[in-house]
């Protein structure tokens, strides 16, 4: 095993998400994003290579970072502008033939970092074998361990009438295998990483599960923000902060602060992210119609920018009612912000959260248990001090990048050094 941190070799470092889009914001991008500024730091060369889905800027630079956007196309026939659209906000398979042409090009490349499986990913490791380099892979969920009904609402995106052709090149360029041959995958999920090691026939499979930037959190004004919202000191104010979409669960807690009021009529709550599902997105407007002016929803705001960390200040406690979560980095968002947090007993959140020591878990889709975790916290100011002094200790503990980073690098090395 290699212990050292600084890089066993130089080059570039391909990193290819499915998209990339700085307006349409989730746990993928704040991933790749951080990755980036840790390797920049160290004197590495990472670039983000991806499709032009949700953004047609062919290249731009973010922070250092550059970042080069390809033509790409959806193997059915026909396919309408609104499933396009759909596949594009979430869960489509695509394919890019510039994508791929770019990365056999690419000059002195290090590392192949995929953060996208199925035929994407395939292309990836094509072009690393081609070009006899390492293949890594991140699986940042939705793949080992994903509800039934989660992964048809992604591939049921195209009417009944279409014909899908993309089998063929996902013979072409190994997606089949990609998980079997790649040099590295990493998990973010704990529960996503148990359930690959027990389905793959080999022992190249990390759980390295995501970090955040804490620096930003730390500045915010409670105050000040509130005020911008509408809301006083006297009100308690419940938040997510992350994908507005059926994974999430937000309509649930709606449902739960409509019981709260009932005894607590100083219960708010606030409801922000991109719209990764336009259907699901008009519910939750219309459930918060109904619940008045103790709702505010609002649109997509920019990573840990400052209404982000601002809205995160603002909170009294952070609130993720999740079907299915694989890691759930808005939660180390929350400690960092110094929150209590209340979520869903599911998925890699149960090994995340140590259950009344750093947080409450809630039973799934069992809107009365959510809502007395709620009430619970505006009962007992005390409970909710300690679960946030604790979230922030194990966040600064165990999930600064820098840690990350270094996990990452020694995986990067292993995977070098098998090729």
């Amino acid at each position: 095993m290699m212990d050292s941190t600084e890089p066993a070799s130089a080059g570039r470092i391909l990193h290819v998400p499915r998209r990339f889009a700085l307006d349409k914001w989730g746990g993928t991008e704040s991933v790749i994003l951080n990755l980036c500024r840790q390797q920049i730091a160290r004197g590495g060369a990472p670039e983000i290579h991806t499709s032009r889905a949700l953004s047609s800027v062919a290249e731009e630079k973010w922070q250092g970072i550059p970042i080069r956007r390809y033509r790409y196309f959806y193997p059915y026939v026909p396919l309408r502008a609104a499933e396009r659209a759909a596949f594009d906000l979430k869960g489509g398979n695509l394919f890019s033939f510039s994508l791929y042409r770019a990365l056999l090009r690419a000059p002195d490349v290090r590392i192949f970092h995929a953060h996208s499986l199925k035929r994407l990913g395939g292309e990836v490791l094509t072009a690393a074998r081609r070009r006899r380099k390492p293949c890594v892979v991140t699986i940042h969920g939705n793949y080992f361990d994903v509800p039934a009904d989660e992964k048809a609402s992604m591939e049921g995106n195209c009417g009944r009438f279409a014909i899908e052709w993309g089998k063929v090149l996902g013979g072409l360029f190994k997606s089949r295998s990609l998980l079997d041959d790649a040099d590295a995958i990493c998990c973010v999920g704990h529960s996503e990483y148990e359930a690959a090691r027990a389905s793959l026939p080999h022992d190249r499979v990390y759980y390295l599960p995501n970090g955040v930037n804490i620096k930003p959190f730390e500045t915010a004004n409670r105050d000040e923000w509130r005020a911008r919202l509408g809301f006083t000191g006297k009100d308690f104010l419940f938040g997510c902060i992350s994908r507005i979409d059926p994974q999430k669960g937000q309509t649930r807690l709606l449902e739960a602060l409509r019981e709260v009021l009932r005894k607590s009529p100083e219960a708010a709550v606030v409801v922000a992210g991109p719209v990764t599902d336009p259907a699901f997105g008009r519910e939750v407007a219309e459930r918060a119609r109904d619940l008045g002016d103790r709702v505010r929803v609002l649109p997509a705001v920019e990573p840990e920018g400052v209404e982000h960390t601002g809205l995160l200040a603002a909170l009294d406690a952070f609130v993720l009612p999740s079907r299915h979560e694989p890691f759930g980095i808005v939660i180390l968002e929350a400690w960092a912000a110094g929150k209590a947090v209340i979520a869903s007993r599911i998925g890699g959140l149960v090994h995340l959260i140590d259950d009344g020591v750093d947080g409450l878990l809630s039973d799934p889709g069992d809107t009365s248990d959510l809502a007395r975790q709620m009430a619970r916290l505006i009962a007992e100011p005390v409970l909710g001090q300690r679960l946030a002094k604790a979230g922030a200790a194990k966040v600064r503990a165990e999930f600064a990048w820098s840690r990350v980073y270094e996990r990452m690098e020694a995986i990067y090395q292993r995977a070098e050094a098998r090729r």
